[in-house]
């Protein structure tokens, strides 16, 4: 069969037609949802190669509770109120409880969309759990399903520690996290998402289950300016208006965190754009661990015990082509936002 080209018809048509000759591949987003995990189930709906079968809340940016809401209401918004939203765990394992962190606050505003206000939805969350949801989709599409976390692997670690066989069922996990040749952001060797919980990256790290990590190697060298929000609000939507006011609250963030970036770094989209195209990045194939003791806790880091083994379950992203994943971002992100009421 002839392949079909993207942007000649549109998202919502090419998915019918590829869904027909099964080329759909079904995509999980585990989300602790703020601003950039916002742009990611924006570009997750604005890609016509996937059908994003479900969201799995967790903790971060903001609290379960809150991120959970935000994705039934973005999701509303967007057009989209088919998409299920399955809570996950609250907090990691080792600990009692979890609370947002100032600095996240800051980035991403009170309530996680850059103090942006939208309805709430009327439809609740499913009462089936994220990690059972998740071990359910690894058996029921298999090599199929793609899994993107881009908060604390907590979720896909409790899902390995209940059902470890679907390590080798899952198509792949792309997460957004980690740091392998640049320093962290949250410590000198340590980024935010697996700071959350260094113990179930470790698991997930260690599991032998195929995971490419995109971490700030990579987030930070793909950077949105006020030129591109403003492209979407000049749309005239509501979906256009919430994405530039809400991108604008975290580039403004920017200019006081990291002055001399010149722009906000797209770190969960691009998760979704390399599960979508691997080839938007260049990747390092090597076995790796997170440290769990001691002073550098939470670093990525290569795990010494595998550095010989023939077999590399992981794949660090270590170059981006940022010009096309720019464009894909802003062509599917803008499409989407055109077409939602």
């Amino acid at each position: 069969m002839s392949p079909i080209a993207v942007g000649t018809v549109g998202t919502a048509t090419l998915q019918r037609r590829l869904r027909k000759v099964g080329h759909m591949t079904k995509l999980i987003l585990d989300l602790d949802t703020g601003v950039d995990d916002t742009l990611a189930i924006s570009y997750a709906l604005g890609s016509p190669e996937v059908e994003l079968i479900g969201i799995t809340g967790t903790y971060g940016n903001v609290l379960l509770e809150q991120g959970v809401r935000n994705d039934l209401a973005i999701t509303d918004l967007l057009g989209h109120p088919e998409i299920r939203v399955y809570p996950g765990l609250p907090h990691a394992s080792t600990k009692d409880s979890f609370s947002v962190q100032s600095i996240s606050a800051f980035i991403h505003g009170g309530n996680g969309i850059g103090d942006v206000s939208i309805p709430d939805s009327n439809r609740k969350p499913e009462v089936e759990s994220a990690v059972d949801f998740i071990i359910d989709s690894v058996k029921t599409y298999g090599k199929d399903l793609v899994y993107v976390p881009t908060g604390p692997m907590t979720n896909i670690a409790a899902a390995l520690r209940k059902a470890p066989e679907i390590k080798d069922e899952i198509g792949k996990i792309v997460l957004m996290g980690g740091a392998l040749t640049v320093c962290g952001n949250v410590s000198p060797w340590s980024e935010a998402n697996i700071s959350q919980d260094p113990d179930a990256a470790n698991e997930l790290f260690r599991s032998g289950a195929p995971v490419t990590m995109i971490g700030l190697d990579v987030t930070l060298q793909t950077l949105l300016t006020y030129r591109q929000t403003a492209r979407w609000r000049d749309l005239g939507t509501k979906a256009g208006a919430f994405l530039a006011d809400m991108t604008d609250f975290y580039i403004k963030a920017y200019e006081t965190t990291a002055p001399k970036l010149g722009g906000c770094g797209l770190h969960d989209p691009l998760a979704v754009g390399v599960a979508i195209d691997p080839t938007l990045v260049t990747t390092l194939p090597i076995n790796m661990q997170v440290d769990v003791e001691g002073p550098t806790r939470g670093r990525t880091i290569g795990d010494n015990d595998r550095l010989n083994d023939p077999a590399k379950t992981m794949q660090v992203a270590v170059g981006v082509d940022v010009e096309r994943f720019l464009k894909e971002f802003m062509t599917r992100i803008t499409g989407l936002a055109k077409a939602a009421h």
